[in-house]
């Protein structure tokens, strides 16, 4: 296939349908329905963070889309041994370690996969042993990537959050930082995602990036759902996607 008509892939992250529900407790609304819409609309995978306080997605939300839902989970998680228990137990087709705090309010950089190579390496193996996918999320920095590889992930997820906030010339470097990234990426043998920020806005140059074959969305795509629906922001979302990458 050439590199320029490669596929781009659409994963749905549910985190804040979750966070809606869990604002006034009961089961309205349902991350389970998001996600069958979210099916339906063309996504190619949906994505849920189980954090360790259980703010959004909750443990039986991850039950029930591995048992109700065809299309592939891809769990974020931090790299701790309760989750890697709750993975190695549901055995979802993906895991992407992202770093955590408690505090934050999202995840405001990517995981060190540098600093945090011999803590990382045991999970990355016993994940990739029991036949999960794993993706390590990081900044676009050839450090991180050299690591990831090192380390066995066959997947990097590069945080776009840094591109998304910036402005003017400040953007234009960090999309060259992604490009960068992803080019480097495909060459020591890594498959390339992205992911954290992007909205209607942004999202075009990086889906022109052609080493990049997934993005994953969420935040922005629940927030518009209140004006437009899911179905009609996720099917403007892949539009966006597909002539950008056409």
């Amino acid at each position: 296939m050439a590199m320029g008509k490669r596929a781009l892939r659409l994963g749905v992250n549910i985190d804040h349908v979750a966070t809606l529900r869990n604002a006034r407790g009961g089961r309205h609304p349902d991350p389970l329905r998001a996600a069958g819409i979210a099916a339906a609309a063309g996504a190619h995978g949906i994505t849920a963070h189980l954090r360790e306080d259980r703010r959004h997605i909750r443990d039986e939300d991850i039950a029930r889309l591995m048992r109700d839902i065809a299309l592939p989970l891809n769990l974020e998680m931090a790299a701790t041994p309760e989750m890697l228990a709750i993975a190695l137990a549901h055995k979802p087709q993906a895991v992407c370690l992202v770093p955590e705090k408690r505090a934050e309010v999202t995840t405001e950089g990517g995981l060190d996969a540098v600093g945090g190579r011999d803590h990382l390496a045991p999970i990355v193996r016993w994940l990739g042993d029991a036949g999960i996918r794993v993706s390590l999320f990081i900044d676009p920095d050839t450090a991180q990537l050299d690591t990831a590889r090192l380390l066995g992930a066959p997947v990097v997820e590069l945080h776009t959050g840094a591109y998304c906030e910036a402005e003017g010339a400040a953007r234009a470097r960090e999309l060259e930082r992604l490009a960068a990234a992803a080019a480097y990426a495909e060459t020591i043998g890594l498959e390339c995602h992205a992911g954290h920020g992007l909205s209607y806005e942004t999202v075009a140059p990086v889906a022109a990036i052609a080493t990049i074959v997934e993005l994953n969305i969420g935040h922005f795509l629940i927030g518009e759902a209140i004006f437009s629906g899911l179905d009609g922001a996720i099917r403007r979302m892949r539009a966006l996607m597909d002539e950008a990458r056409a």
